[in-house]
């Protein structure tokens, strides 16, 4: 066969011909489309050639163009040509047209194609063979009154079938009267577009049957052999999507009739080469034959497996005269060894009905080993996928000793497989293949539609790409977080401290968190108080940083410090860590989730109280949440490693904080009850004066707490009314643990906590050195040292302290880029009163107002502000009240009476709305009455009681499932986060879902670009690490504005495109249905729409059809979700 020439159809089935003509010493010729150009096919010829000019034939019509292909053949002295399967394989006349054209057709002859390949006549001679038959029509049915006669003979449920092809296009199950004329309709049009030809037949539809197939051989000489059954039971749509050889429960006596019967019908014919004899088993292990498909099947690789047996090499040499006993194919001479599944791996989404997906590959790597069998067409980095052709990628097929050891065997392969760029089947596969059922082999025709269970997936993380992704971005745009401004001094590596002669590998067990675990928050606030010294909270973890760096500190850097400081802080009281502005920033800005966070370094840390800030009847949310929301976001708080909360409420509103308190309570923590100090109680005249925060201590100890928490938050605590706040409150409570926190916006901060120790607080704020000072905590350095040698011991190891904070200080060159730049102290605090967190922010704020060089405006602003207000606690959420007033004066150039005057008449920020309608609470003294009714004229209705009370219950459960259905998957800790910032939380959840966990980048990598060749480490979990190396950046595509970036990832190169936003391009885009809008009909794939049902300004019911989609050669009718008009149609 030295000098043949074969010839073969498109996709994975002409390389496998290929191979084997090679094998045979032949040389191959191609065929494609315009459409199929860059396809493998092409290239994996000797020779190949395009069909038609560009445009002359459809993508499909190209490979059922018979006499252009028979011309290419021709012309290019091919001597034979394989038709593999699909398109012109079953089709009689083209098999005459290359026989007349004086070359071999591999396959059967073309009279036997028109007696078997129209299933129809295929039917007669399995009645003349006395082979058993479902009942059906005699012959075609051309019309949807035929198929009704049938019905109403045999009765429901029904199966229409192509005539001329297989696969599952141009079938369709009826199982009503009503769906009984479309069904009809689309089955023939699905055919005729899939095999050029649109007959039908109607047979009755067995109920759980097992499809049960043989592999049959015949020569030219009348020699026919079985190579025993394959199991095609596990489809879709008819479509085979698992197939198993030989059938695993099959009874002998079964299989051996089915092998006899698919022989005999392949003798009356007088067939010759390669086919398939398809039977179905019924649950009374009856068979009936159903057609023989002359051609060779998809799943051929699995028999191929089991009998050793070169199925198209047999079929090339028969075609060329060679005899089965030449070929050593006699039937004493066949046996099977072991088992073989194969699964097909298709661009296909499971959880979107099997939508095909298309696009390009971004990333192709497959599977292999022992046992594993690749067949490939357009599976590989690069290739565009289309919708004009089959979904299917690669088959994979596995063989081994036993069914189960080949089942484990292709589970193994198809986890191995990382196909990106296109949604595909692998993670439906993986759960079928792990399905009880399918491992006992007893699967039927209808199993996947039978079994919702199948669709429960574990989705591909894709963690390695959508991270380049991000880097990508980073490179091509610069960083996208908000409030930064440049790039990160620290370019080297962070060293992590070491403590002189202690183990820092592990966490640290011996702490003041074992008493709470031991014996509960009663016996744990008795030891505090019980304590000689002044403990100290770390706030470096959480305030420190929102202080300072605009609340962006990463939880990699948290994570990476988090065993030393166990060491470092044993003896300390607490880490404040978690919640109030934190919460809401690692979802916004950070893209990272707070939960994560909490129980990394819950693991790390296990011997140090964790506090987090709760803002009382609002959670960790601005505005006040229904009572349910706020008693499960504090248990899952509780249950994921908070131990303390600090529960408090802006406005010293006891009913709000009340509902905070209680929560924590049946929840179990440490409970922190909280006054919030504002103002400077020792100035005469004062709202806030000494008399007032005992009568609220007073009311706080009857609620009950077990710690009470004093929260300083402007820095506005003087070392005198320290000592004389905390000293009258000791001598009245002598056993009520005293915790005290401030920042040092004045200077003034340690001279405060000091006197606050010296009269009785059991426990006062610090920070880091390095993170401390000015609208920070404190210095804990400074703290240890201004008690040196007094009898107030922290109980902490100060050399240990100073090891830790050189970590720190190079934290302050890596997020240089936030930094407040605040010179010094400021005095002036005691006059504005702006609390230190707050500072920072309205410094930026301000800035991105256009009121930079009106700063010192801006604060003499927030003074009048505060007094229209009425003089209000400031603390988040009211202190922003404060400031958005105060800018609000200042960029409108009002003054206090402009305000008071034209209240009625200014829009206001929603924020003071939001205050005097009563939403965050009741101010001590009462609203400023005329001010907020003409604030509130018309506009809103004002409160007078607990805002939350009349707020209706949460659904959670309901929640949970949306989240559910909209992301895949929710767990009791999203729900929480979904309610106290849904937007917030799902446009993070759609950041994962593109970008994926970034928090396990390099800080330095997550705000800037790497340089060209820099290798960077990536651990995206324990024992798996990701070596990235940024190789080189494209030129902008004036077609698309993107620019393809270069990495290089373990080793691989992988390009990934991304928008230059700075690029200008032409960019037409098509309106796109809005699935918040239930009018809107949005293509269920992409394809191309064939034909239109309704006209514009058509009256439509919902689950009328609208449209029908073709795509892969698959049809979908569109039917409407709602009834109305059709008002048009966009995008196409």
């Amino acid at each position: 066969m030295n000098a043949g020439r074969s010839f073969a159809n498109r996709g994975e089935i002409p390389i496998r011909i290929f191979r084997t003509a090679h094998e045979l010493s032949m040389t191959t010729v191609g065929i494609y489309s315009y459409e199929d150009r860059l396809s493998a096919h092409r290239y994996k010829a000797d020779e190949s050639y395009q069909i038609g000019e560009r445009g002359q034939f459809s993508p499909v019509g190209a490979y059922l163009a018979q006499d252009e292909i028979v011309r290419i053949a021709k012309e290019k002295g091919v001597s034979m040509i394989h038709p593999g399967y699909g398109f012109l394989s079953e089709n009689a006349s083209f098999a005459r047209k290359v026989e007349a054209a004086g070359i071999k057709f591999v396959g059967p002859r073309p009279e036997v194609i028109d007696a078997l390949g129209d299933k129809t006549k295929a039917r007669t001679v399995a009645i003349e063979c006395q082979v058993p038959v479902v009942p059906g029509t005699d012959g075609p049915v051309s019309n949807a009154e035929d198929a009704e006669a049938f019905v109403e003979k045999h009765g429901f449920p029904i199966i229409i079938k192509a005539a001329m092809g297989g696969g599952g296009r141009g079938m369709r199950v009826v199982r009503d009267m009503e769906s009984l004329k479309d069904s009809f309709l689309r089955a023939v049009s699905e055919a005729k577009s899939a095999f050029g030809d649109g007959t039908v037949f109607i047979e009755r539809f067995l109920d759980k049957p097992k499809h049960i197939e043989v592999q049959i051989l015949a020569d030219s000489y009348g020699n026919v052999v079985h190579l025993f059954e394959r199991d095609c039971s596990v489809q879709r749509r008819h479509q085979k999507v698992v197939e198993v050889a030989p059938a695993k429960d099959l009874p002998r006596e079964v299989r051996d009739q089915i092998l006899a019967d698919a022989v005999k019908l392949a003798r009356h014919v007088n067939y010759r080469n390669a086919g398939t004899a398809e039977f179905l088993v019924d649950q009374q292990n009856r068979h009936y034959f159903i057609e023989i498909n002359p051609r060779i099947q998809v799943e051929h690789t699995i028999t191929e497996e089991i009998t050793g047996i070169d199925i198209v090499a047999a079929q090339i040499q028969i075609a060329a005269g060679a005899s089965l006993e030449q070929l050593g194919l006699t039937q004493d001479q066949i046996s099977i060894r072991g088992f073989a599944i194969q699964c097909r791996v298709t661009t296909e989404d499971p959880e979107k009905g099997f939508q095909p997906d298309t696009g390009k590959i971004e990333v192709y790597r497959s599977a292999g080993g022992n046992g594993v069998r690749l067949d490939g067409g357009n599976g590989f980095s690069g290739a565009i996928i289309t919708p004009h052709y089959d979904s299917m990628l690669v088959k994979c097929t596995c063989s081994g000793h036993t069914y189960e050891i080949a089942r484990r065997k292709i589970l193994r392969a198809l986890v191995e497989f990382r196909i990106r760029g296109v949604k595909t089947n692998i993670p439906f596969l993986t759960r079928l293949l792990t399905h009880e059922t399918f491992i006992a082999g007893s699967c039927w025709t209808t199993f996947i539609d039978d079994t919702p269970e199948l669709f429960q997936l574990m989705k591909s993380q894709n963690r390695a790409q959508k991270l380049l992704a991000y880097m990508g971005d980073v490179v091509v745009n610069g960083s996208s977080i908000k409030g930064q401004n440049g790039e990160p001094q620290l370019k080297t590596e962070v060293i992590i401290p070491k403590l002189p002669e202690v183990d820092t590998t592990k966490p640290c067990t011996k702490g003041w968190r074992n008493i709470l675990v031991e014996q509960g928050p009663e016996a744990f606030a008795k030891a505090v108080r019980a304590n000689k010294g002044c403990l100290v909270m770390d706030t470096t973890w959480r305030d420190a940083h929102q202080s300072l760096l605009a609340t962006r500190v990463r939880t990699i850097d948290l994570v990476n410090v988090a065993p030393v400081t166990s060491h470092a802080l044993s003896g300390a009281y607490a880490l404040e860590m978690w919640g109030g502005a934190t919460f809401d920033v690692a979802m916004r800005f950070l893209y990272e989730d707070p939960w994560d966070r909490l129980r990394k370094l819950r693991k790390l840390v296990p011997n140090i109280p964790f506090q987090m800030l709760l803002r009382g009847a609002n959670g960790v949310a601005y505005s006040s949440l229904p009572d349910n929301a706020i008693y499960h976001f504090v248990d899952q708080a509780k249950k994921n490693g908070v131990d303390i909360f600090r529960v408090f409420d802006a406005l010293n509103d006891v009913e709000q904080l009340r509902v905070g308190v209680e929560a924590v309570k049946k929840a179990g923590g440490v409970v922190e009850a909280t006054m919030c100090y504002s103002g400077d109680m020792l100035r005469p005249g004062k709202k806030y004066n000494l008399e007032y925060y005992l009568a609220l201590v007073d009311q706080i100890v009857e609620m009950g707490t077990h710690v009470l928490g004093i929260k300083d938050m402007a820095g506005v605590l003087k070392p005198t009314a320290a000592r004389k706040l905390i000293g009258a409150i000791r001598a009245k409570y002598p056993d009520l643990p005293i915790h005290v926190h401030t920042h040092d916006s004045a200077g003034t901060g340690v001279a405060s906590m000091v006197a606050c120790a010296e009269a009785g607080a059991d426990a006062i704020d610090v920070a880091t050195d390095s993170m401390s000072g000015m609208t920070s905590q404190p210095s804990i350095g400074s703290f240890l040292a201004a008690i040196d040698g007094s009898e107030i011991d922290a109980g902490l190891n100060a050399a240990h302290v100073r090891e830790l904070d050189a970590y720190w200080t190079q934290m302050r060159a890596l997020y240089h880029p936030f930094e407040a730049n605040l010179t010094g102290p400021d005095p002036d605090v005691y006059v504005h009163e702006i609390p230190g967190g707050q500072l920072t922010n309205l410094k930026f704020q301000a800035s991105s107002l256009g009121l930079a060089a009106q700063w010192a405006e801006t604060k003499q602003a927030y003074v009048l502000a505060n007094t229209l207000l009425g003089d209000v606690i400031k603390v988040t959420p009211t202190s922003k009240v404060v400031g958005d007033l105060a800018q609000f004066m200042v960029q409108n150039k009002l003054t206090m009476e402009d305000v008071n005057e034209r209240a009625d008449q200014l829009d206001f920020p929603a924020s003071v709305l939001d205050f005097f309608e009563g939403l965050m609470g009741q101010p001590y003294g009462g609203f400023p009455e005329a001010l907020r009714e003409k604030i509130l004229a018309g506009k809103r209705k004002a409160l007078s009681e607990r805002p939350g009370k009349s707020l209706p219950p949460a659904d959670l459960e309901k929640i949970k499932k949306d989240l559910q259905a909209k992301f895949g998957s929710a767990t009791d800790c999203d729900v929480a986060s979904y309610t106290m910032y849904p937007k917030v939380y799902e446009d993070f959840r759609a950041f994962q879902e593109k970008y994926g966990d970034v928090s396990v980048l390099p800080t330095r990598y997550f705000l800037a670009a790497p340089a060209l060749g820099e290798e960077i480490n990536v651990k995206i979990e324990e024992g798996k690490s990701l070596v990235v190396k940024l190789l080189a950046v494209g030129p902008v595509s004036e077609a698309t504005g993107q620019r393809e970036v270069f990495f290089e990832l373990n080793g691989e190169v992988r390009p990934i495109a991304i928008d230059d936003k700075k690029a200008t391009v032409e960019d037409i885009r098509r309106p796109k249905a809005d699935p918040s809008n239930p009018g809107d009909v949005g293509a269920p794939m992409a394809g191309v729409i064939i034909e239109l049902r309704v006209k514009d300004g058509q009256q439509v019911k919902k689950g009328d059809p609208v449209a029908v989609m073709s795509a892969m050669k698959m049809e979908m009718v569109i039917s409407a979700p709602v009834g109305g008009k059709r008002l048009g149609l966009q995008g196409c």
